[in-house]
């Protein structure tokens, strides 16, 4: 067995022992040249997506993964309208009362609404082929993180791409990252945030306390491992019915 096919059997076979991503029912294309791994197809969820690159990027020898995966979504809906739906809670949303937001399409921008002198930032969204990508800047990582959660939320989105970066810069930290969840959760209807105590070190967020149900536990974790940069979830969550 030459080394690109060593490498190639030893990604599926990691792929393969994580029940999270079911290669079965989802199947991923992996194909590797010059040390760089492509992996490509569509997988069940965000978590599985996320795994799959972490697990292929384990392998020794490797010197990058290149990420053509997206996300299965629940209804299948053209650009036009995933865009909308998203611009529409950006709209609603007050952590984004004064963002100035853009729309982009066929090489052309409308402007949706002017931020004000205390503007959040300025957010311009774009969709393709079901793939979001937010570009622009805001204020904070909170504001950054959250933005990109809305996206995933949208129906019919397939992947996201959160480009927007921050201004002033300055040194993202872990309890922003945990603010940012909690705005989360207090923004998901399919959960109760005040029964859920969300925690980061590194970049891994750490889920403790009771909900009522397995759905509730499944989408709490969901809603972490939507924030762009967040490499582990430890869902410690426990169910009291």
């Amino acid at each position: 067995m030459n080394p690109r096919e060593s490498i190639t059997k030893q990604i599926h076979g990691l792929l393969e022992r994580e029940r999270r991503i079911n290669i079965h029912r989802f199947p991923i294309q992996i194909s590797n040249a010059d040390g760089v791994a492509t992996l490509e197809g569509e997988v069940g969820d965000i978590a599985a997506k996320k795994l799959a690159l972490e697990l292929a990027g384990s392998v020794p020898g490797l010197r990058g993964v290149v990420d053509r995966l997206r996300v299965a979504p629940g209804e299948r809906r053209g650009d036009g309208a995933v865009r909308d739906s998203l611009a529409r809670m950006f709209l609603e949303h007050g952590e984004f009362r004064n963002c100035t937001l853009r729309s982009h399409t066929n090489e052309r921008t409308e402007i949706l609404r002017e931020g004000n002198g205390d503007s959040v930032g300025d957010i311009e969204i774009a969709v393709k082929d079901g793939v979001i990508t937010l570009e622009g800047h805001v204020i904070s990582v909170p504001h950054r993180l959250f933005a990109g959660v809305l996206a995933w939320w949208t129906p019919g989105r397939r992947d996201v791409v959160n480009a927007l970066e921050l201004q002033p810069r300055y040194e993202e930290r872990d309890d922003e990252v945990t603010e940012a969840l909690r705005l989360v959760l207090e923004a998901d209807p399919a959960v109760d945030a005040a029964q859920i105590r969300p925690t980061c070190e590194d970049w891994v967020v750490t889920l403790a306390g009771n909900v009522p149900s397995e759905e509730h536990k499944r989408r709490a974790e969901m809603d972490a491992w939507y924030l762009s940069g967040v490499e582990k979830v430890v869902n410690k969550l426990t169910v009291t019915s």
